[in-house]
């Protein structure tokens, strides 16, 4: 290995070394504690090194949510490439989704419960046109209109995927804050949270 090699990798280990010490300060304490000076200190570095990396703390903030996005619309890609009965792909979708943010706990709830506006630029899903703008309500957007809602205006359709998503949101939080609910509770809940929301999309359709 040439010494620009070596260089290049090394430089990558810090990088992911300052990451991962920001994403279990996320998890431990929340996104609004997190800070260029708490990283070094974990790390025993000096602040002057993390910026040599990052620009600042927001960077490192906008890294975090772009990942976590990422995950939640790979967990709706199967509304992409499944084939078969549209309410077995969306409960099969939104079941993924759900499973992939419970995964990620701590830091899916101090991400979306943060009301800054650094965060909210990223998290934020009710507005008018959230579904050019947000890829995760997008796909659920172009899935309910080819399957239910071939007929309905596309402000229609982008108000019943938001209200579907506030419900899932709702339901992850929950479990993720009571933790003492069982797995059997757990699935039971998801199961007749998902019936509710397919059998409305029906009714409505």
């Amino acid at each position: 290995m040439g010494i620009k090699e070596r260089k290049e990798r090394e430089r990558e280990e810090k990088k992911e070394l300052i990451l991962s010490a920001a994403k279990k300060i996320i998890e431990e304490e929340g996104i609004q504690a997190l800070s260029i000076r708490k990283i070094a200190s974990r790390i025993e570095y000096s602040p002057a090194i993390i910026y040599h990396y990052f620009q600042d703390k927001s960077e490192i903030v906008d890294y975090f949510l772009r990942e976590g996005y990422k995950e939640i619309v790979s967990a709706l890609g199967g509304l992409q490439h499944q084939e078969g009965e549209p309410d077995i792909v969306l409960k099969a979708s939104l079941v993924n989704f759900i499973e992939a943010a419970l995964k990620m706990s701590e830091e899916y709830k101090s991400v979306m419960l943060n009301d800054s506006e650094e965060v909210l630029k990223h998290t934020s899903v009710l507005f008018r046109g959230a579904s050019d703008e947000r890829p995760a309500v997008g796909l659920l957007c172009k899935y309910l209109k080819q399957h239910y809602f071939k007929d309905r205006e596309d402000s229609f359709i982008e108000l019943t995927a938001q209200i579907l998503w506030s419900s899932i949101f709702g339901l992850i939080i929950r479990l993720i804050l009571e933790k003492n609910v069982d797995e059997v509770q757990k699935h039971r809940l998801i199961e007749h949270n998902i019936r509710f929301i397919i059998n409305g999309i029906k009714t409505v359709k």
